[in-house]
């Protein structure tokens, strides 16, 4: 078994804590409880050979929305394996915001994976995607759309980067 550090990035309120706690305790609620901080989760992604050929404990960083780019010069994020950078549907300014976050990450620590995921699926309507920037829309990196009211792909948001962690060797 190995263990890696993901770290969940994103503005506040976009649903760093809903998707963690609906992946961990399979549990949603509608009270909103900021982060102060950072909350640390598990969670055993097991062995699906041939991406994955034994179990990865993701040690889970769900981090205050507070710290913008000021992150990557923060202890939280030192010796990160991966990301997920999560904005949400309902609000346009939190999806602009993700495209710098890639990028900050990407600087602080070239070589990782991250995801981008895009929440609150369950509120909003199919029309509304061609809203997306454009460096969402052209993204090279995995963009999911996730609810963590629903679960819908929460599950594959975290595997599938603990799958591309797993293939880097970090």
């Amino acid at each position: 078994m190995i263990a890696r550090k993901m770290l969940i990035l994103g503005e506040i309120g976009v649903g760093k804590t809903s998707l963690v706690r609906r992946l961990v305790l399979d549990e949603m609620t509608a009270e909103y409880i900021p982060t102060m901080g950072v909350d640390i989760y598990r969670y055993a992604v097991a062995a699906a050979p041939p991406q994955r050929p034994q179990q990865i404990d993701l040690v889970i960083w769900d981090i205050d929305g507070n710290y913008g780019q000021s992150i990557f010069r923060h202890v939280y994020s030192q010796g990160a394996s991966g990301a997920l950078i999560v904005g949400d549907l309902s609000r346009r300014p939190t999806l602009d915001l993700m495209v710098g976050l890639a990028h900050g990450f990407q600087d602080a620590m070239p070589g990782r994976h991250f995801t981008f995921v895009l929440n609150k699926t369950d509120l909003i309507s199919g029309s509304e995607t061609a809203e997306l920037p454009d460096g969402l829309r052209t993204a090279r990196q995995s963009v999911l759309w996730t609810s963590a009211k629903s679960g819908e792909n929460v599950r594959q948001a975290f595997e599938s980067t603990a799958d591309a962690i797993v293939r880097r060797e970090l």
